[in-house]
């Protein structure tokens, strides 16, 4: 049976990787429970079909071993490395999945699967430029269409067992949610990990920090005992793109207080350290600038004097150190889906 491998085997991986690439982006812009799952379930589906086919894809490189040509210790390198990074990625995942948010010496499993991933892309670009798929019109028959269907389900079959094996075994040490992060600081502010977005950091001292609202051509500031005294609470879920989620109860003002109510244009929340969000500004009663979590002040690593709090919305948009409220005419959408700064 494996002796039949070949180019289906190769597109099949192709496929697996690409979804798998793709999904991996969407699962951090998801926050609400159905769209999550989803997208966990066929991130997790995708990494676990790649083990699947690792018996037919040795018969091809052992054939591809065999062959004496041109340049065949750089294809066998590249094809190598990719491979590699692969199977880290896929273990990675496991071990996150099984482990919870943990490091080690400093890197989690989360950082490692997805720095694997970053790596693998051009990778897998310089591995398609020397062997080009070339679509044909039998890709299309029932055949084939029977094998990819088998594939799926023996995909999802994998990521089943393994999350049963997780649970049977009460793996990772706590709940997780519906995007697959572990719980991390729920009640107990000072136990949440104290992260930042990209090369972001913890600013100095801010003895001088105010709160400037500007709406309508018009500026406000605010000091941090005004917002406090709004006394607006909620019980929110910051859910972290590193793989860890915390509940708590957040205390401040409720946005809507500060900025008129608008059907159109949008929030742009900017932190002391220039990081931005665009929100809806219809939005504006969903959303909270916090001041205290768990009943006692923010931290400096967790935002002080005050962060946005936007429930099923993900950790990126959480901005830490709001600074700037300012009500815009650019459509929120109108803005990178990850921030680059």
């Amino acid at each position: 049976m494996w002796q039949r491998a070949g180019r289906r085997t190769n597109l099949a991986l192709l496929g697996l990787l690409v979804l798998a690439m793709v999904t991996g982006v969407l699962a951090f812009a998801f926050g609400t429970p159905v769209q999550s799952a989803l997208v966990a379930y066929a991130h997790g589906a995708a990494g676990l079909g790649l083990p699947l086919l690792i018996p037919w894809k040795t018969v091809i490189a052992r054939r591809g071993w065999r062959r004496r040509t041109a340049h065949v210790w750089g294809r066998r390198v590249l094809g190598i490395s990719l491979t590699v990074v692969v199977l880290g990625a896929v273990l990675s995942g496991v071990g996150e999945a099984w482990g919870g948010y943990r490091d080690y010496f400093g890197v989690t499993d989360n950082q490692v699967h997805v720095g694997l991933a970053l790596v693998g892309v051009p990778l897998l670009l310089a591995h398609l430029i020397r062997h080009r798929p070339r679509p044909r019109r039998a890709d299309l028959s029932r055949r084939v269409a029977l094998r990819t269907a088998s594939l799926a389900v023996g995909s999802l079959a994998a990521y089943v067992a393994l999350e049963g094996v997780g649970r049977a075994l009460r793996l990772p040490l706590g709940p997780t949610t519906s995007t697959g992060s572990t719980e991390a600081g729920t009640d107990v502010p000072d136990q949440m990990p104290v992260v930042t977005w990209l090369l972001d950091g913890v600013p100095a001292g801010q003895n001088t920090w105010h709160l400037e609202v500007v709406a309508a051509g018009r500026s406000s500031f605010w000091e941090v005992a005004d917002l406090s005294a709004y006394g607006d609470s909620v019980r929110a879920t910051l859910d972290c793109t590193g793989g860890w989620y915390a509940t708590q109860n957040w205390s401040g003002v409720r946005l809507d207080r500060l900025v008129p109510a608008r059907a159109y244009g949008s929030l742009k929340i900017t932190s002391v350290t220039g990081y931005h969000r665009l929100l809806p500004a219809s939005e504006a009663s969903k959303l909270w600038l916090a001041t205290d979590a768990g009943g006692q002040p923010l931290s400096a690593g967790h935002g002080a004097p005050l962060r946005l709090v936007a429930p099923d919305r993900r950790g990126f948009w959480w901005v830490k150190w709001v600074t700037r409220v300012e009500l815009v005419d650019t459509p929120w959408w109108l803005q990178p889906p990850f921030p680059t700064q």
